[in-house]
């Protein structure tokens, strides 16, 4: 006899999601219209939130939390595509490293303080969190206001390329539950197989790319099936070497800017992220909106008060390179909006603060509200930021004048 898996697909549940997202992109739309900025992600785990189950009570299936962990890789590779390393070498680069270096240093004084004072069960896990940046998150919000090819959007790009790569090395390496040296070979091996990929593609795109090219427009669409075969396939490799999906992501995106390094597809990229921003990541904010412990947080004045000092402390770690060490390339309002951009966070919140619960490092209540913290950063940041930045010469500066930097 066959034996079968059943899955339990919630049509319902689904569907409301699948409605939240549209709702949200619809709502943010109509926003925008009467110059009220207020980014789609931010409806998305408002309405997340909402259909939770601590409001309306709607709990995430596997199915639909594999449709949220396939958002979380496509929003990865969104972050390693968008990297193109010719334009943050350099000054942008160089920043982006001694900030998030400094960020480290002040993220583990704090959690050794905090650890001190039995707020946190571990400075390790409670710090890292702390040091993150959301880049996947802050991409869509960039290319909607025109800002990935401005002098802004380098040094954004790459203090949150380092502010979130860098975690993510620190998750692998140290966080995880096996011996460092043990995920370091895991790592280098897998690395070895994205090298082996990478050089694969970047040599067999002479071939390649012109039969892709001449499907983009019909119903084959064979360049946006292999890239998302691709993104799936290292996101599964990672996964099996027990090293986190979001690894294989982002290598994925990466790849793929190698191969189209020497070519300009705008259709290409107005397709992948037509099915990616379209489909699956509003999926992934929908979800964590519903699996956030929302009770965790309101149910003493403490919990709440934790979540708002998280929030803070997310600014300080983060913000704080940004205001001392970009004087003299980018002006006080832009240092401003940086800050704000390089603290928002969630995804290797979520990654990390999981990981920490499960190996009892850090207590569930804690996650919750450092999870809230960042829900918040997401919420509250990037809007402000772009409201402090406003309209700025900036936006026609060469970004030739940065590489030469």
């Amino acid at each position: 006899m066959i034996a079968t898996v059943q899955i339990s697909v919630a049509p319902g549940t689904f569907l409301a999601i699948v409605a939240a997202s549209a709702l949200a992109a619809t709502l943010a739309t109509f926003l925008a219209g009467r110059n009220l900025l207020v980014h789609v992600v931010v409806l998305e785990l408002v309405f997340g939130i909402i259909l939770g189950p601590e409001i309306i009570g709607l709990h995430p299936t596997v199915l639909i939390s594999f449709f949220s962990d396939l958002g979380l890789g496509l929003l990865f590779f969104f972050a390693g595509y968008e990297i193109d390393m010719h334009q943050i070498a350099g000054s942008p680069l160089r920043l982006g490293l001694l900030g998030w270096a400094l960020s480290l240093a002040i993220a583990y004084t704090i959690g050794a303080g905090l650890a001190a004072a039995g707020i946190v069960l571990s400075l390790l896990y409670t710090g890292s969190a702390l040091s993150t940046t959301s880049i996947g998150m802050l991409i869509p919000l960039m290319a909607d206001a025109g800002d990935l090819r401005t002098r802004f959007g380098t040094y954004t790009l790459a203090a949150g390329s380092v502010g979130e790569f860098g975690p993510m090395l620190l998750l692998t390496l140290i966080l995880s539950a096996q011996s460092t040296l043990h995920n370091a070979v895991i790592l280098l091996v897998f690395i070895g197989l994205a090298v082996s990929v990478a050089v694969l593609a970047v040599r067999s795109a002479g071939r390649t790319l012109p039969v892709f090219e001449r499907t983009i427009d019909n119903s084959s669409q064979l360049m946006v099936r292999w890239i998302i075969v691709l993104v799936f396939a290292l996101a599964l490799l990672a996964n099996e070497l027990g090293l986190d999906l979001l690894l294989g992501g982002f290598a994925a995106g990466v790849i793929t800017r190698q191969v189209l390094r020497s070519r300009e597809l705008p259709s290409f990229d107005s397709k992948l992220a037509a099915v990616s921003f379209g489909v699956f990541v509003p999926f992934f904010f929908v979800v964590s909106g519903m699996n956030l412990d929302v009770a965790a947080i309101f149910d003493s004045a403490s919990g709440l008060v934790k979540t708002l000092v998280f929030f803070v402390l997310f600014l300080v770690v983060r913000g704080t390179p940004a205001l001392l060490f970009y004087r003299s390339v980018l002006d006080m309002r832009e240092r401003v909006a940086l800050a704000l951009m390089s603290a928002t966070q969630l995804p290797l919140v979520i990654a990390i603060t999981t990981l920490a619960v499960d190996t009892g490092h850090m207590r569930a209540s804690t996650a919750a509200e450092l999870v809230g913290g960042a829900v918040l950063t997401t919420l509250v940041f990037p809007t402000v930021a772009m409201r402090v930045r406003g309209e700025r010469t900036s936006r026609e500066v060469d970004l030739a004048v940065v590489a030469a930097e």
